[in-house]
């Protein structure tokens, strides 16, 4: 039964070859005009589509966060007309796109032809770096064009540029300074689930290892009055993490550790240790290495904290699977991997005590947490 679908399991359906049966035209006109069947039809339908729109579906969204609609739309509703002259586009064409985004539940098309900001939409407002994200997703679409010649390896991907940090080396400051602002806008939801499945309770200092410009730390901060804080990244991201500490007021119990992951050894001092969306950056070589060089730096009973997207393991799921491994595959190195297969790198290093706390939103982020014993 394990090929029925869903809808169809415990009913009695139980046909040799079900699956050519289903693909055949003719059950398909049968089942789209029986009435046990119709609505099952029509849902299996509508999902094929939106899988075929959902392209279009994606530049509507990326259109209406780069013309910068949804916050024109926080005041207030506006008509086609007053929006297609703020951003110089033709009446008829910012129409279409208006009504698209209403489509997708992003708008409310109003009375007199006026435009609003659905629920959906004003969370797009709201959630920290969700916009500079999808306006950064251009440089994705443009790696995916050619989907074939992606999947056989033939492209060369502009995230791989995009990213540079993750190969190692000297990174220009300016770059630096590009990706952990974009890194730092969309850390703030990672850092809440994050702090909502983990404790830190009884640890006395913290090191963020890959930390960037200290968004991940300065939440804790926020969380842990007492709590000694370390930040372990790239000698040019120093500088806005100094800044960001000052301005949180952590100066006083925050400090920097400059130096790569790669090729140094991580500072001693710390009893728990934090990885936040830094594995999936890279290959399993350099996170088996990395797993050691915190293995090493922790005390006897040290913990590691690990939080970013992971793939669902056995069961696939759209934001690991369909998402985040088709991105780590278009950075040229990395990959999502499954909660299971972090914790079997875990347990490569030396660490026991492996546990995945539930996570509150698995689509923003999820947890693996090990402690050193010996």
């Amino acid at each position: 039964m394990a090929d029925v679908p869903a809808p169809m399991r415990g009913t009695g359906f139980k046909v040799p070859g079900l699956r050519k049966l289903l693909a055949a035209r003719g059950f398909q006109k049968w089942a789209a005009r029986n009435f046990l069947t119709r609505r099952i039809v029509r849902s299996e339908g509508e999902a094929l589509f939106d899988l075929v729109a959902g392209f279009c579906h994606s530049q509507v969204l990326q259109a209406l966060v780069s013309f910068d609609i949804p916050a024109r739309l926080m005041d207030g509703p506006a008509s086609a007309e007053t929006l297609a002259r703020q951003v110089a586009v033709p009446e008829d064409r910012m129409l279409v796109l208006l009504r698209a985004g209403a489509a997708l539940g992003l708008l409310r098309q109003k009375r007199a032809g006026r435009f609003a900001l659905s629920r959906r939409g004003a969370a797009l407002v709201g959630v920290p770096g969700l916009q500079q994200m999808i306006r950064h997703h251009d440089v994705l679409y443009r790696d995916l064009a050619d989907p074939v010649a992606f999947f056989r390896g033939e492209t060369e991907p502009e995230l791989a540029g995009f990213w540079p940090y993750v190969f190692g080396g000297d990174v220009d400051p300016q770059d630096a300074a590009t990706y952990s602002d974009l890194m730092a806008q969309s850390q703030l939801l990672v850092a809440d689930d994050t702090l909502d499945a983990i404790s830190l309770r009884g640890v006395t200092r913290l090191m963020d290892v890959g930390g960037g410009s200290g968004a991940f730390l300065a939440q804790v901060g926020a969380r842990y009055g007492d709590l000694q804080l370390t930040l372990f990244d790239l000698p040019t991201v120093a500088p806005q993490a100094q800044a960001r500490f000052a301005a949180e007021g952590l100066s006083d119990r925050a400090r920097i550790s400059p130096g790569s992951f790669r090729t140094d050894n991580l500072p001693d001092g710390a009893d728990a240790i934090s990885l936040i969306r830094v594995l999936y950056d890279h290959t399993d070589a350099t996170v088996t290495q990395l797993l050691k060089r915190c293995f090493a730096a922790l005390p006897k009973g040290g913990r590691l904290i690990i939080s970013e997207p992971m793939r669902g393991g056995a069961k696939p799921e759209r934001a690991g699977d369909a998402y985040f491994a088709l991105y780590t595959l278009a950075m040229g190195t990395g990959k999502a991997r499954s909660a299971e297969e972090i914790a079997d790198l875990c347990r490569i290093a030396g660490f026991e005590e492996i546990q995945k706390p539930a996570a509150r939103r698995p689509f923003v982020t999820r947890c693996v947490t090990a402690v050193r014993k010996n």
